[in-house]
């Protein structure tokens, strides 16, 4: 809103009013009211929950050795998130831009969906929250919207590359006008794009919209598996928030090269025009993450629920699939696909040997960051586990939540040097 007022004051030569024309200007001005915003209306938010006594009922001892401390903390602390996202992108965004608008429309449709799963939990007192199959359709839903959304919209246009040899060496321009394109950037090749089109070109002029459906595809599937990656990273005081902010920086890098045309023309990638108020949202969502753990760090004060861990993988797999750099995610977000990964071998092996009567796990406990902090005493005495004795010893979560935000520093830095080694 008062990027729109101050355009308006420019009109009248007002001091001050260009520096809205600048996104770095706006960009931190947006970190800096986010992670105002989460430190007051946290604070106020912790407050309210435990005297209403709105916390967190259900802890697993055989889980979580530190359990019993953390009941009665107030959870759905994605609110907290949303708000401090929400409030500086309102006052300094460009409402106008499609890319801003289907950010906005995804962190509220899935913290909308996370905090009906943690309202029927608390409230309902039912420990399964929200139905799967609910939790599942309403991830593809903004999937299919978002995928559909940057399909038929005008205004989600490219400028692909152009690549010349020269006797100086090779020359990078950009395509003199925006275009739909169904490229995307593919980590450590030499040519770095992919057409999704050139799968179907048996399909001959029908390719292109099959390669648009491949897309709208590949967008569901994106959105649903950081969601739930979020999810399940979600374990441990600090975990998720501090994973989120730092995959948060490398994205906002990523987003910053692409909507600068000698940025992108350096780097050899497509140029997305308006992809800019990206970095403004990106900056909220850092601020607002760094802003929840000054709560959620060990010993938390509060938990942010499926209210703020849906939103967060989805916020992720949205602003990746818009600059078209949705295959860099196994990289850059590699933990929450090892986390995922971890869940799905474990009960698909269990059960796959439940069949022949026999009870063997693969690791001692999943999402995998539970494998470290998983007791003896506390296994099932009735289970055989191939990965008995990795690790050797109990760890305590603080320690395990930084060594899981060290990797991802290393793999958000790897993503981002992609960029070059191809």
């Amino acid at each position: 809103m008062l990027y729109y007022l101050f355009r308006f004051l420019e009109r009248f030569d007002i001091p001050g009013s260009h520096l809205w024309h600048y996104i770095s200007f706006r960009s931190l001005a947006a970190l800096i009211v986010s992670l105002m915003v989460s430190a007051w209306f946290g604070e106020k938010f912790i407050v309210y929950m435990k005297k209403k006594k709105i916390g967190e009922t259900q802890r697993d001892p055989a889980i979580d050795p530190f359990g019993e401390k953390k009941k009665n903390v107030p959870t759905m602390g994605g609110i907290i998130i949303f708000v401090s996202i929400m409030v500086p992108i309102l006052l300094f965004g460009r409402m106008r831009n499609i890319y801003l608008l289907l950010m906005i429309a995804t962190t509220t449709w899935l913290g909308l969906l996370g905090f009906l799963d943690d309202y029927i939990k608390v409230f309902k007192r039912k420990k399964e929250g929200l139905s799967p199959k609910l939790k599942i359709a309403g991830q593809i839903f903004i999937g299919l919207v978002v995928g559909l959304t940057l399909w038929a919209s005008p205004d989600a246009k490219i400028n692909e590359t152009i690549v010349t040899e020269q006797e100086q060496g090779k020359i990078v321009a950009h395509k003199s006008e925006a275009e739909k394109s169904l490229v995307t950037t593919i980590p450590f090749v030499k040519t770095h794009n992919l057409d999704y089109s050139a799968a179907f070109e048996f399909m001959g002029k029908y390719k292109n919209a099959a390669g648009w459906l491949l897309f709208v595809i590949v967008t569901i599937f994106v959105v649903t598996a950081l969601s739930n990656g979020a999810n399940l990273n979600d374990g441990m005081d600090g975990m998720c928030a501090g994973n989120s902010a730092i995959i948060g920086v490398a994205l906002g890098i990523l987003a910053y090269v692409s909507s600068h045309i000698e940025y992108a023309s350096y780097l050899n990638i497509m140029y997305i025009p308006g992809s800019q108020e990206l970095v403004v949202f990106l900056c909220a969502f850092i601020g607002a993450m760094i802003g929840f753990l000054w709560y959620n760090a060990f010993p938390a004060q509060v938990f942010m629920g499926d209210t703020g861990s849906l939103m967060i993988g989805g916020i992720i797999g949205v602003c990746a699939v818009i600059i078209h750099k949705e295959l860099l995610l196994p990289i850059l977000c590699a933990i929450f696909f090892v986390e995922s990964l971890s869940v799905i071998l474990q009960t698909s092996y269990y059960k796959y040997r439940k069949r022949k009567g026999e009870h063997v796990r693969i690791f001692r406990s999943t999402p995998i960051h539970d494998n470290f902090r998983k007791l003896d005493k506390d296994l099932d005495p009735t289970s055989r586990f191939i990965f008995k004795n990795w690790p050797k010893r109990q760890f305590h979560e603080s320690k395990i939540t930084i060594r899981f935000w060290i990797v991802t520093i290393i793999t958000a830095a790897l993503a981002i040097i992609t960029l070059k080694i191809r």
